[in-house]
């Protein structure tokens, strides 16, 4: 309903967008959910290929060393993430509500948001690279290759950032074939191109570890570039033409908005992800071989979490467009078919890991590789943890997808320190290296429990988010187009 009372019309129909408020919720989901899983697997298997060309090429040293390395990216990460998600709960909102206007006011800003503030990390993180991988108690062999790789995919960072934000912003207005399609462009590009200028084969030069850097950041920059013109050529619903590039540089209201919300979302990344760097150090003291065998498992776990990322994920727009429909009914059984889709696929990708694990990680190791005996005993100890946090995702995505965002960020914090490192720490003396893998399994117990009592008694219904109208620019393109500005206010 406008302000006049009058009921707002159907937004015109373009490419990609899907209304998510409307026919069976479970296939509805799992359509949704495929391409985007089918995208966050083709990133976990451009990662892993990388990684058996660092490590086949190269050896142990280069592969720890990119272990290290990606797990500062992963930190760096957060903040897209962050913004990324608050824009898409805005985005989903707004298009459930059939706002056009002011999901692209949400997307826009993000953006503008974005683009400038990678540009600073990224000649922060060129700048402070050998203090970051000190602090990190990275192995001193694996230093030098380290440096120059992180530095690399500093300069990649922008580019990066980018494509995931106009990915997580398409998924919000229901469109996730966009991003499959030209994340697998990204992937395929990486992949071809890492041996090349690794190696040096035909007319490439030998680039070392150097060289998988610089494919990811060409990978990067041609699929950036290719989404860009894609979205305007098939004019899909979060261009920006005419008046709407100002919200390139939104208004205060916009950016506290994206920022209240986003801030918090970060902060969970953040929480992860120094929750895993402080596990990196830890195993670094434990030698290249078990550093290498712990890059390895990572690059296996992606595999296994990307499907219940991915069912997450799709849940939070779905759940944010039926909030913005205010169909309440809808988002309790989103609800129950995410945690069910996560469960069935996730143990699936569990136990097929632990019957292949040892060919598997023979690729990256070598059947005769030290490392090999100790990522299988990794693997037994820690994967099956993924089943609960699978549910986990689900539970999250539909909190934050009507805003609640400091909820899950306690629980995170709780989970990650005073029970997963806090064990892994004080039990050390007692149960050795098998610590650390063990308090993986039991920071996910924490985590689902709390996220549970969280959904079922937390205060996460109330109100709903609506993109603060920038009335100057908005309203008269609103008029200009026929689509209905912000005029919505915040539900009770």
């Amino acid at each position: 309903m406008t302000k006049q009372g009058k009921t707002m019309a159907q937004p015109p129909a373009r490419p990609g967008a899907r209304d998510l408020t409307t026919g069976p919720i479970g296939k509805t989901l799992i359509l949704f959910a495929l391409p985007t899983m089918a995208s966050n697997i083709l990133q976990s298997l451009n990662g892993s290929i990388n990684a058996v060309w660092v490590g086949r090429f190269l050896g142990e040293s280069a592969l720890a060393a990119t272990s290290n390395a990606n797990n500062i990216m992963f930190l760096m990460f957060a903040a897209v993430f962050g913004f990324g998600m608050a824009a898409t709960i805005l985005v989903g909102q707004s298009f459930g509500r059939r706002d056009i206007d002011g999901a692209r006011r949400a997307f826009g800003s993000a953006v503008g948001l974005i683009f400038w503030s990678s540009i600073v990390v990224a000649i922060a993180g060129w700048v402070l690279a050998p203090q970051i991988l000190h602090l990190l108690a990275t192995p001193g062999e694996a230093m030098p290759l380290a440096l120059t790789y992180l530095r690399i995919i500093f300069v990649a960072l922008p580019s990066s950032m980018l494509m995931v934000l106009m990915m997580m912003g398409l998924r919000g207005t229901g469109d996730s074939m966009t991003p499959l399609w030209f994340g697998l462009l990204a992937s395929v590009l990486d992949v071809i191109l890492n041996p090349l200028l690794i190696a040096g084969l035909g007319p490439f030069p030998r680039m070392g570890i150097a060289g998988s850097a610089t494919a990811t950041l060409i990978a990067n920059l041609v699929s950036v570039t290719g989404l860009v013109f894609y979205i305007y050529a098939k004019d899909l619903t979060l261009r920006l033409r005419g008046p709407e590039l100002a919200y390139l540089f939104p208004s205060r209201e916009v950016v506290w908005a994206i920022v209240t919300k986003g801030v918090p979302i970060g902060a969970q990344m953040i929480v992860i992800a120094v929750a895993g760097l402080t596990m990196m150090g830890l195993v670094n003291r434990e030698g290249v071989d078990t550093t290498a065998a712990f890059g390895v498992s990572l690059q296996l776990w992606a595999y296994v979490q990307m499907p219940a990322m991915a069912v997450g994920a799709a849940v939070s727009a779905m759940a944010a467009q039926n909030i913005g429909a205010n169909k309440w009914d809808r988002v309790e059984s989103t609800t129950r078919w995410g945690l069910l889709f996560a469960t069935v696929i996730t143990a699936t990708m569990v136990v097929a890991l632990l019957v292949f694990d040892r060919p598997v990680m023979a690729l990256f190791l070598g059947g005769d590789s030290p490392a090999l005996p100790i990522a299988r005993h990794i693997q037994l100890l820690s994967t099956w943890n993924f089943i609960l946090f699978g549910m986990t995702m689900v539970l999250f995505g539909v909190v934050r997808a009507n805003g609640a965002v400091l909820g899950p960020l306690a629980i995170l914090f709780v989970a990650m320190f005073p029970v997963r490192l806090a064990f892994a720490t004080l039990m050390q003396p007692v149960l050795g290296v098998d610590a650390l893998w063990l308090s993986f399994p039991l920071g996910s117990v924490t985590t689902f429990v709390l996220a549970a009592l969280f959904y079922r008694f937390g205060p996460w219904r109330k109100g709903r988010l609506v993109v603060p109208a920038a009335h100057h620019v908005a309203e008269a393109h609103a008029q200009a187009v026929g689509e209905p500005a912000a005029t919505l206010t915040p539900a009770a």
